[in-house]
């Protein structure tokens, strides 16, 4: 059974294309007899996507028989209502940084996310995001300032030459698989999507580690392909997302969480995981009231005067003032007196409303150690770059200096420090992540949860090699099972 449908009214609606065995009519496609456990996806594009025409039920059908359809009945639904997109004031702002201000009026455009005029390339994405149509009608207008005034699903068969071609370059950019066929003759079960981002100065997991999640998903049945923040319109197309992005609230990396997991995806790491370990002061409140150990901290905030006698008698110098969502040891610094503190303060609270301030514990190296779903899968010892108190010494040269690392079994390391690991981690999920954490004399010390955690090619790797990686891309087979029996 095919994997894709073309779906128009008549096959003379897609003369002016190359021909294709993906094509099929309204007509055969609504008749089809399809078992649900076929994965397909499908592109509507009908003539009529009204409530109860042609392209209404073919959406509506393919929906049932759950396939990946654009555009949805949502998206329809959302098209029609002439006013919803009046919500997106943002967009309206955009629009008078780009448009010019001697014209009355604009009609534009956009074909899978795309558009001809170069300087409403983000708009025509976000659009795109908003309202996933493979053609997008808009027309705008200026009345003292720049306005969307309409937006409708555009006709195939309405496109002029010149918009043909521009469409024919969308589709075939939107999904590969229409004009080329696969690499491989292999057939996967499942698809996975990775979300990175080749430009990340420092990314979770570097590119040789990224092939080898790819090798790994493939051996085990998964299809693995690779997406970026532009790809949010083609989520839907996959059964899972593993983000090897570093994670924010305010980011797509979250909005991507967010959608997978809202229409059942399986998802590393789920959005709760993100909220729980992103902001240091959710964690830190978090790890407090359920009795897990920490470095004495204090919530310094912006509006409040700081009684800097007090605090001295909680944590001594010196101390570690952070930014609630650093992370890679940004937005971190050590302070040594009073004066320090108040610059610091004064600095980063220009940041943050909130800051905190935590005692220095010394140790020559933080523990890290990895979990998936409440399991400890590997453990990595990280050492303080060289003549620096951190691992990551971020110098004013632009180079970033880190120092050792060592990689050892999980049944090396202290089981003290495995017990306070774990109860941590139980506070957040059943996903990924990586603790950081100092060890004592008598007492170990939470640093921090990461949702996100470092997977380099010989660094977390070290001890495991290939097998961690085919562990974590295991519990995504097992979660895809797991769902596909229920």
């Amino acid at each position: 059974m095919q994997s894709l449908y073309i779906v128009v009214d008549t096959p003379e609606d897609w003369a002016p294309y190359y021909p294709s065995n993906e094509l099929i009519s309204v007509k055969d496609y609504l008749s089809l007899q399809i078992d649900k456990k076929t994965k397909a996806k499908v592109i509507n594009l009908c003539r009529d996507y009204s409530y109860l025409g042609t392209g209404y039920y073919c959406s509506l059908l393919a929906e049932a028989r759950g396939q990946r359809v654009i555009p949805s009945i949502r998206s329809m639904t959302d098209l029609g209502n002439h006013h919803f997109y009046q919500l997106h004031e943002d967009i309206d702002a955009q629009l008078n940084k780009y448009l010019k201000n001697d014209d009355q009026s604009m009609q534009l455009k956009i074909f899978f996310g795309q558009s001809n005029s170069p300087t409403l390339e983000k708009i025509a994405r976000q659009l795109f995001e908003l309202y996933p149509c493979p053609i997008l009608d808009l027309s705008f207008v200026r009345n003292g300032t720049w306005q969307i005034e309409t937006i409708n699903p555009g006709s195939l068969v309405e496109l002029n030459e010149l918009e043909q071609s521009e469409f024919a370059i969308a589709i075939d950019k939107y999904s590969r698989q229409i004009w080329r066929k696969p690499k491989s003759k292999k057939r996967y079960r499942y698809e996975l999507a990775i979300l990175c981002n080749v430009q990340e100065k420092l990314p979770p997991s570097d590119s040789k580690a990224i092939k080898n999640f790819i090798r790994a998903g493939n051996e085990l049945g998964i299809d693995v392909d690779l997406i970026d923040e532009h790809d949010y319109a083609r989520l839907l197309e996959y059964d899972a997302l593993f983000i090897r992005e570093t994670t924010k609230i305010n980011h797509h990396t979250y909005r991507f969480a967010k959608r997978a997991e809202s229409k059942g995806m399986v998802v590393l790491d789920d959005p709760d995981s993100i909220l729980k370990c992103t902001n240091k002061v959710f964690l830190a409140d978090l790890l407090n009231a359920n009795g897990v150990p920490t470095p004495t901290t204090e919530l310094l905030v912006r509006d409040n005067a700081i009684d800097y006698q007090a605090l001295e008698q909680i944590i001594s110098y010196p101390g570690v003032l952070k930014i609630p969502d650093g992370s890679f040891s940004i937005g971190v610094v050590k302070v040594s007196n009073r004066e320090q503190l108040q610059q610091q303060c004064a600095e980063l609270f220009q940041e943050s409303a909130i800051l905190l301030y935590q005692e220095y514990v010394k140790t020559d190296f933080d523990w890290r150690i990895g979990f998936l779903n409440n399991k400890a899968i590997y453990a990595c010892k990280y050492y303080m770059a060289r003549d620096h108190w951190q691992i990551y010494n971020h110098d004013n040269t632009g180079t970033d200096k880190t120092g050792g690392f060592e990689a050892m079994p999980i049944h090396k390391v202290p089981k003290e420090v495995i017990k306070v690991a774990s109860k941590a981690v139980k506070l957040i999920g059943d996903g990924l992540y990586g603790v950081d954490l100092k060890e004592l004399p008598g007492r170990n010390v939470i640093i921090e949860v990461n949702d996100n955690p470092s997977i380099d090619s010989e660094v977390e790797d070290q001890y495991r090699g290939y097998d961690l990686y085919l562990t974590i891309m295991g519990e995504f087979l097992r979660r895809l099972e797991r769902q596909h029996t229920i």
